[in-house]
């Protein structure tokens, strides 16, 4: 059975708590212990408020869940120690030398990096745009204006341009951008929109290229017990989770 780390005890951590069947949650790990110690009374793993004793527990796999800023301190540690890393907040990868130093230690240490659909779907079969033209990659993301910071009260467009652009002045609310970009490897322009009258996060995905057309639209629902978290996202991890030692691969 797969050992699992928890690297962030928050929401998403809640709802993958509980839903373990094909694998096992053996340590967890969260700057504010007592977030670990909730954890740990759900699934009965190891709780620490040590990196450096969390990491040395016998895991296989890592799941990231805290933020953009635990990638950056954490995610080689994860991979130089010798487990595998699933990473939640892949906008953390839109910073190039933070992703190529990642690939050079997962070479390195002959370990995996897996990425989660997240908040969205149709990564896997975008990965066509590895091998295939895609002229038009265009992410339309419509959110409440309280989650960006903002305060209006009509929809209004907040950013439009360059995925990376996006991120830098929205960390926390483009994670899907990036995903795109990692998938398909190739640039992603981004519309983000402020609506008050929304009641579920929005993502439009508008898909160009020599293969044909591909138009998703995806209305997140929220985690039940925290409406900031999409439940979606947290349920890309356990799906994961459950699927890595199935001898059946769907997709690309």
């Amino acid at each position: 059975m797969i050992k699992v780390g928890l690297l962030g005890c928050g929401n998403v951590a809640h709802v993958i708590a509980r839903d373990t069947e094909g694998f096992e949650i053996k340590a967890c790990f969260d700057l504010m212990h007592e977030r670990a110690e909730e954890i740990a009374e759900i699934t009965g793993a190891e709780p620490f408020s040590s990196f450096e004793e969390f990491i040395q527990e016998d895991l296989d796999i890592v799941v990231e869940a805290a933020s953009v800023a635990a990638v950056h301190e954490f995610a080689e540690k994860v991979l130089d120690n010798e487990k595998d890393i699933v990473i939640l907040s892949v906008g953390a990868l839109a910073d190039p030398e933070l992703k190529n130093s990642l690939r050079d230690a997962a070479k390195k240490t002959g370990r995996s990096i897996y990425i989660p659909s997240g908040a969205i779907m149709g990564l896997d079969n975008l990965k066509i745009g590895r091998i295939s033209n895609i002229s038009k990659l265009l992410l339309r993301s419509t959110k409440n204006p309280r989650s960006l910071g903002i305060e209006t009260d009509k929809k209004m467009l907040v950013f439009s341009g360059r995925a990376d652009e996006c991120i830098r002045r929205f960390p926390k609310n483009i994670n899907v951008a990036i995903a795109l970009e990692l998938a398909t490897g190739h640039d992603v322009e981004v519309e983000l929109w402020a609506d008050p009258a929304l009641k579920r996060n929005t993502h439009e995905i508008i898909v160009e290229g020599d293969f044909g057309n591909f138009n998703l639209k995806i209305e997140n629902k929220p985690c039940p017990d925290n409406p900031a978290t999409s439940y979606l996202a947290a349920l890309s991890i356990i799906t994961l989770l459950k699927n890595l030692e199935d001898p059946i691969k769907i997709g690309t």
